[in-house]
């Protein structure tokens, strides 16, 4: 029988495991491996298996508006993180009022499908500093359609009800490099000749 990414999604214990801060790097090295040609992977192409270890904090979310994306399927350590299911609620609502703004910058071109973006995160529990990542790897959907695979690491103890995160810090890349630009080659310099011939 095949699972789907929502079948193993419901089925994953609740508690996530020790190395949840390393799972943005897992979810890289997967959704690279998926590429052709540079293009972007596709949702039919996601194999829950490829995901396991790290499933519990991924999500998949649908952009509904201008750095505004809506979550359609999430693991159950974000679930625990949010203390509410989140489908069919906005990214956001885990986020503090202050880096919404950021958040939606941030969302915008992965959204569209040009760049992936991780975010150093911060929290109102856990104390000072980065205590987790978030990255943000553009999908297609079938030929017109774009989503957004996602996974947050956070470390241990952080996950609880009312959990609100705050951006630190952003970094992105082009998802195709832009190309580099053509050499410029000088035409050659036209000879004048020292005696020219008029004929009147």
């Amino acid at each position: 029988m095949e699972l789907r990414l929502t079948d193993l999604v419901r089925l994953l214990p609740r508690r996530a495991p020790p190395e949840l801060f390393a799972g943005p790097s897992q979810v890289r090295a997967y959704w690279e491996g998926l590429r052709r040609d540079g293009g972007l992977p596709d949702r039919a192409q996601l194999d829950p298996r490829g995901l396991g270890g790290v499933l519990d904090r991924v999500f998949l979310a649908e952009p509904i508006g201008k750095g505004l994306v809506q979550v359609r399927i999430a693991g159950s350590a974000l679930t625990e993180a949010a203390g509410m299911d989140l489908r069919g609620l906005p990214l956001s609502c885990l986020f503090a009022a202050e880096s919404r703004d950021m958040l939606a910058e941030a969302l915008e071109p992965v959204a569209t499908g040009e760049k992936l973006t991780e975010l150093y995160l911060g929290a109102n529990r856990g104390g000072p500093g980065a205590v987790g990542r978030l990255l943000l790897l553009p999908l297609t959907d079938g030929p017109d359609r774009k989503l957004v695979l996602g996974c947050f690491g956070l470390a241990e103890g952080l996950i609880g009800p009312r959990l609100k995160l705050t951006i630190l810090r952003r970094t992105e890349e082009r998802v195709t490099p832009e190309p580099a630009p053509a050499a410029v080659i000088p035409a050659p310099a036209r000879r004048t000749p020292y005696l020219t011939l008029v004929r009147s």
